[in-house]
């Protein structure tokens, strides 16, 4: 049973994946993301629910990390702007990460093996034995390039308690939500500055 459901999270990955590819050809297609205009107005018709709904869907992602969360994180960005795309952005990474914390704590290993293949627990959880895991934790999560959730995971096996866990996220998840949305946003417009093209 254990098995069955290893693969069907490796499968909605997949899926989740192609589905997302699938929502971004439409909506160019529909001219949403090609105009800032009608993409604004795609927006604002779901008023007050947008957030909450991108929110829920930021919880889940993190809960079940079958979706890059750096996908997400951009589109928050590029749906509400800098300002509420940060605002739902956090709350959403803030609330999914305690959620994941506590159901590693709950269940353990059995529960990151649904979706962390063994090799690469093992790396992280190697680092759980040194005396400088913490500072390691701490920069990675204000990195926007770490693999965070996996992190979060690993986190929940060492006996980091919960206050200190909310605390280090609280203190630097701006700074990796930020640098990831403006590295993916404004990334490639740069190397095309630097490149003279």
């Amino acid at each position: 049973m254990y098995r069955f459901w290893q693969k069907v999270f490796q499968v909605l990955g997949f899926l989740t994946l192609i589905a997302s590819v699938a929502l971004v050809i439409w909506l160019f297609q529909k001219g949403i993301l090609n105009d800032q205009n009608a993409f604004k107005t795609w927006v604002q018709q779901y008023q007050v629910m947008a957030p909450v709904i991108f929110i829920l869907i930021q919880i889940i992602q993190i809960v079940i990390p079958i979706l890059p969360g750096g996908v997400t994180t951009v589109a928050g960005y590029l749906i509400f702007g800098p300002w509420l795309g940060f605002i739902t952005n956090y709350i959403g990474i803030m609330i999914g990460s305690v959620i994941l914390f506590l159901l590693v704590r709950r269940y353990g290993k059995p529960f990151i093996h649904l979706f962390v293949k063994d090799k690469d627990l093992s790396k992280y959880e190697a680092k759980l034995e040194t005396k400088t895991y913490e500072r390691f934790f701490i920069f990675c999560m204000a990195s926007p390039i770490s693999p965070a959730d996996i992190l979060v995971m690993v986190t929940g096996l060492s006996k980091m308690s919960l206050k200190r866990f909310i605390m280090i996220l609280l203190l630097t998840k701006p700074l990796s939500i930020i640098g990831y949305s403006y590295l993916w946003i404004y990334g490639g417009s740069f190397i095309q500055y630097l490149l003279g093209l």
